[in-house]
C-alpha cells in the first residue's frame, strides 16, 4: 500500500483528492496538512511514501516546504499539484527536489499513475511541462549529444516519438491504439534501450533522435 499525505490550503481540494485516492485499492491517505509548517511536522510524524504539494500557501509555501522534507529525508517523493505551470513555479520546485509537477486540471488517472510511478522513482509532469523542459534542455549550450540509436522496433519508434513530443501515456495509448499498460511496457524498454532514467532525459533524446 502506497502512503500518502496531502498539503494544500483548500480543504475542498484535500477532500477531492482523498476521495480519489481512497477510491483505489493500492493507494491511502494517511494525513493532511492545510499549510508549509504542518506538512513539514505531519511528513515527520507519518513518514509517508509520497506528498502531493501545494505550492501557494499562507506562511511556509510549497517549495519551502520541500527544500525542509527533503532535508529531513533524501529520499522523501514530493509530487507538486498546483494551479500554475508558469516557469517561475515550475524550476523553484524542482530545485527544491521535487520529484514531479502537475497542475490541478491533470486528469484523474494520470494523477494516479504519477504517485504510483513517482514512488517507484520516476520523475514525472504535465505533458506541457515536460514538453517546455525539453524544449529547455536542447537550447542549453551544454545540452549533451546524441548517443548511438538503438535497435527500436517501429512501435517503440512511434511511442518515443510522442514522448518526446510531450504527449501522457494515455493520450499515446489513444493515438496509437493501444492498451496504456502496453505504453507503459514500451516506455520501460525504451528508458533500457536508450540508457536513460526518466521520462524528460527520454525526451530530450527523443526530440533529438528525430531532429536527425
Amino acid at each position: 500500500m502506497i502512503t500518502v499525505l496531502l498539503v494544500d490550503d483548500q480543504r475542498l481540494v484535500r477532500a477531492g483528492l482523498r476521495m480519489l485516492i481512497e477510491d483505489t485499492t493500492d493507494l491511502a491517505v494517511v494525513g493532511e496538512a492545510a499549510d508549509g509548517v504542518e506538512a513539514v511536522r505531519r511528513f515527520a510524524e507519518l513518514a509517508p511514501d509520497l506528498v502531493v504539494m501545494d505550492l501557494r500557501m499562507p506562511g511556509l509555501d510549497g517549495v519551502a516546504a520541500t527544500r525542509q522534507i527533503l532535508a529531513l529525508s533524501p529520499r522523501a517523493k514530493v509530487l507538486v499539484l498546483t494551479t500554475f505551470d508558469d516557469d517561475d513555479h515550475l524550476f523553484p520546485a524542482l530545485a527544491a527536489g521535487a520529484a514531479g509537477y502537475f497542475v490541478k486540471d491533470t486528469d484523474p488517472e494520470i494523477l494516479l499513475d504519477a504517485i504510483r510511478r513517482t514512488v517507484d522513482g520516476d520523475l514525472l509532469f504535465s505533458p506541457a511541462l515536460l514538453r517546455r523542459l525539453v524544449d529547455r534542455a536542447l537550447e542549453a549550450p551544454s545540452a549533451p549529444g546524441l548517443a548511438p540509436a538503438p535497435d527500436l522496433t517501429p512501435r517503440e519508434f512511434d511511442v518515443l516519438r510522442l514522448v518526446g513530443e510531450g504527449h501522457g501515456n494515455q493520450d499515446i495509448a489513444d493515438r496509437l491504439h493501444l492498451g496504456v499498460s502496453t505504453v507503459k511496457s514500451h516506455i520501460a524498454n525504451l528508458l533500457d534501450k536508450t540508457g536513460t532514467d526518466n521520462r524528460v532525459r527520454l525526451a530530450v533524446y527523443a526530440s533529438k533522435l528525430t531532429e536527425h
